[in-house]
């Protein structure tokens, strides 16, 4: 081993163990000594991504969403498959009103974190925060078009009942057959605006876009060798804490069975771009 390589590996132990003590630091929300140890640590092994999410994972404890930012993102430029780094890079960037930005990076790490180690799995918390920015974001929207379609329909109503006066002025002897003409015009246009505010309003998510357990739309839909569709997290936790079978056919279920449902996913995925709504969380 050449006296290079014998440093190398003595500053990669090091920093290691600088890891352990900022991890150990962390569990005692002591978040600066944390970040100390993370920063000696990247300082001797500046390539390893771990380093820079567990510092970032600290600013973050101090709201400090500017060094989050920074940290995810040499996290990302190290390990663009980052998880954590991804989601981390979302919420900074949302809480500084970036929200297509952040919203972008959690739909990433949430398509890198499906099927991902169920010791690491992070789907649901990264959900939920996806989902509360894509249901604010879906509400600016329906605020928006509520308004727009409200001010054209008064437009359209002033426009109909100047031509109604006029007509009823220019009318002779046809007075009944005006007015029969519009209200006949006043009520269809209500139906036109009528027809064009569904979109915004919630309905149901149909069944087979839910979990049969929760009932909630699918975040990360698997499918059983029985041919029945859960979402990850819940089928995980009940083959951990009640037992190794399926919940409603009660045949033998093992983790490594699960294979993710695509087909269901790209329709659960089709059915909230139309409806935003949909991403409304308790």
């Amino acid at each position: 081993m050449s006296p290079n390589a014998g440093s190398l590996s003595a500053a990669a132990k090091q920093a290691e163990k600088l890891r352990i003590d900022g991890n150990s630091y962390f569990k005692k929300d002591r978040f600066g000594a944390a970040i100390d140890a993370y920063t000696e640590a990247i300082t001797l092994c500046p390539n390893v991504p771990i380093y820079w999410t567990n510092r970032a994972l600290c600013h973050l404890k101090r709201n400090d969403w500017e060094r989050v930012e920074e940290d995810s993102r040499k996290a990302i430029q190290l390990d663009s498959n980052s998880v954590k780094a991804h989601y981390m890079m979302g919420l900074a960037l949302l809480r500084r009103q970036e929200s297509i930005k952040g919203i972008r990076e959690l739909e990433k790490a949430l398509d890198l974190g499906r099927g991902a180690n169920p010791k690491g799995y992070m789907v649901e918390e990264i959900w939920q925060e996806l989902a509360k920015a894509k249901y604010l974001e879906w509400e600016q929207s329906s605020s928006k078009r509520s308004w727009e379609l409200q001010s054209l329909k008064e437009a359209c109503e002033s426009a109909l009942k100047e031509k109604h006066f006029l007509d009823t002025s220019q009318t002779e002897g046809f007075l009944d057959d005006a007015i029969s003409s519009n209200s006949e015009q006043l009520e269809a246009l209500e139906r036109v605006f009528n027809k064009a505010a569904e979109a915004d309003m919630p309905t149901e998510v149909p069944d087979y876009l839910c979990c049969k357990i929760t009932l909630d739309i699918f975040h990360d839909p698997v499918i059983t060798p029985s041919g029945l569709t859960y979402d990850r997290a819940v089928i995980l936790d009940h083959l951990h804490k009640v037992g190794k079978f399926d919940p409603i056919t009660r045949e033998p279920l093992d983790p490594s069975q699960l294979v993710p449902n695509l087909a269901i996913k790209e329709a659960v995925q089709a059915f909230l771009d139309k409806h935003g709504w949909a991403y409304k969380v308790d």
